[in-house]
């Protein structure tokens, strides 16, 4: 009874460092969760299918590249890395950079605009409505700009575009 009990507990702790290793490859930390899964495999090999989804996930997880380390300065650094993780497609990420670059220059219409764009890129209208209203009383400009940027064709049509552009 002792000794089923004890193999009990510890497919619990295999199952418990399993599942944290997926969660940090989850979560994108990839470093993490290579080290969390080497873990694994060295301290319980008994479960072979377990095992096996381990390896997986750990050979795709040493593939990924590095988890980067930028450091950013001021308004340029934040608003042109922004823009660089637009176009890597990392959306949240962009906008975490871009609402920091805000910090440094409030008044600054085209981080409104980036704003814009990339939450309608995330399929956020009313977020990119609100951005794209502020970025135009900023600058009219972006009045011509956002009628003929393909990341708001969704957008081209709603109403309330519509509206927040003509009022430039």
């Amino acid at each position: 009874m002792r000794e089923q009990r004890s193999k009990k507990d510890e497919y619990q702790k295999a199952l418990t460092a399993y599942s944290q290793a997926v969660k940090e490859f989850h979560k994108g930390d990839f470093e993490k969760a290579s080290e969390l899964l080497k873990g694994f495999i060295e301290k319980f090999p008994v479960d072979k299918e377990i095992v096996d989804r381990a390896k997986s996930y750990l050979a795709i997880a040493q593939k990924r590249p590095k988890k980067e380390s930028v450091s950013l300065k001021g308004f340029e650094d934040h608003y042109r890395y922004g823009i660089v993780k637009i176009n890597q497609g990392d959306h949240a990420g962009a906008v975490k950079i871009l609402e920091k670059a805000l910090e440094f220059k409030e008044k600054e219409g085209l981080v409104y605009f980036l704003l814009a764009d990339v939450h309608s890129l995330m399929g956020q209208t009313d977020t990119a409505l609100d951005y794209l209203k502020k970025a135009i009383q900023k600058d009219r400009t972006f009045s011509v700009v956002a009628q003929n940027e393909p990341d708001f064709e969704a957008l081209w049509e709603d109403k309330k575009f519509k509206l927040i552009v003509k009022l430039a």
